[in-house]
């Protein structure tokens, strides 16, 4: 059986996921900034139409981030 990782790109619309970590390092501090902490539940709320950027719920805050991003944030 194959083990995927999973990242917030993945994600559909009002899906929540748990943030488990990032792939980035500096991209990490610009999310960790924005309250994207590791164990955070997060839910995907919004999708530009042409799909970027995305808008994330996070602790009751909205949170706007390029796709490109959102694949560097890994979940469970």
């Amino acid at each position: 059986m194959q083990n995927t990782v999973k990242t917030l790109a993945q994600l559909a619309i009002g899906t929540t996921a748990v943030i488990n970590g990032f792939t980035d390092n500096v991209l990490a501090l610009k999310m960790i900034e924005m309250g994207c902490i590791p164990g955070e539940k997060i839910t995907l709320q919004h999708v530009a139409p042409l799909g970027c950027p995305c808008a994330f719920e996070i602790n009751g805050i909205l949170v706007s981030i390029r796709k490109s991003e959102a694949q560097s944030v890994l979940i469970n």
